[in-house]
């Protein structure tokens, strides 16, 4: 792809971004969260554990970081949406789409689909041309875990100012375990220096409500993310949030997370609004 700050032709449009394969992994199967794993969420009508959404996402942030390059990371926004599950072994197919190329900078369609499942992440990406409006982090406060995490309630989540922060060092032992585990062998994620996976930062999102509340089986159902500033290996990854708003539909019980992903407690990298199921209807008593 050419460089987006040189404003490519008309030809720039028909140039969609490198097609990505790769074979699924259940990042999650010892997870505190049981829909990842095969007799759970079997009981729920899924044919195995769930593929986190979170490694979905790594996969559809593959070609754009490809094509784009630090660029994305450090300005490009992603909104996606995970319609159908993924499970391990599944050979996912990841495309994206120029659908703009303008002066405020280029948009792309993506998609990830499977044989069985046809379309199951979809959303779209931005590369803007301009940085990234700041965010003041004082205005997300920073306040530690509960101590002991209160049952994920309706009544619980909407009486909370603010959630405790998860933080975690992401070191270059931290970030070769992490691109291993999402399969992604772009190099810039390696060696000093080198990039935090955007992935990463929706994975602590996630910790931002399991490490806040207990939560039984949940899923993870889209995000949508504006980068802030790229964060580096050897930086420390906080996510500061609040509950955004709590809905309902047939059982469901969903979450809309506010957070801000936060490099060495200063710095700004993501603005992140992350969705979620965190009850899921109730099941039929066993006879």
């Amino acid at each position: 792809m050419p460089e987006v700050a040189r404003r490519p032709g008309a030809a720039r449009m028909a140039n969609d971004l490198p097609i990505y394969r790769v074979v699924a992994r259940n990042t999650s199967t010892n997870s505190e969260n049981k829909i990842h794993e095969d007799s759970e969420a079997r009981r729920y009508g899924f044919r195995g554990g769930l593929v986190p959404g979170v490694t979905v996402y790594a996969y559809l942030t593959h070609p754009l970081v490809e094509a784009f390059g630090p660029a994305w990371l450090e300005r490009g926004t992603a909104s996606v949406k995970f319609v159908k599950p993924i499970f391990e072994g599944d050979e996912v197919t990841v495309t994206g789409r120029v659908t703009s190329d303008d002066a405020e900078g280029v948009t792309v369609a993506l998609n990830a689909s499977t044989a069985s499942g046809g379309d199951c992440g979809v959303g779209t990406a931005t590369l803007p041309r301009q940085a990234p409006s700041p965010l003041d982090p004082g205005a997300y406060a920073a306040l530690p875990l509960p101590a002991e995490r209160p049952e994920a309630t309706r009544e619980h989540l909407a009486s909370l100012g603010a959630l405790g922060v998860p933080v975690e060092r992401y070191d270059e032992a931290c970030a070769a375990d992490y691109v291993a585990k999402v399969s992604d062998a772009l190099g810039l994620y390696r060696g000093p220096g080198g990039y935090v996976h955007p992935a990463f930062l929706l994975h602590q999102s996630n910790k931002a409500l399991s490490r806040n509340v207990r939560v039984g089986p949940w899923i993870h159902t889209g995000s949508t993310v504006r980068h802030l500033g790229a964060a580096r290996i050897g930086e420390t990854i906080s996510t500061r949030g609040r509950v955004r708003a709590l809905t309902e539909k047939k059982g469901r019980e969903m979450v809309e997370l506010d957070l801000l992903v936060v490099a060495d407690g200063a710095r700004p990298v993501a603005h992140v609004f992350h969705h979620a199921i965190y009850r899921l209807p109730a099941l039929a008593p066993v006879v």
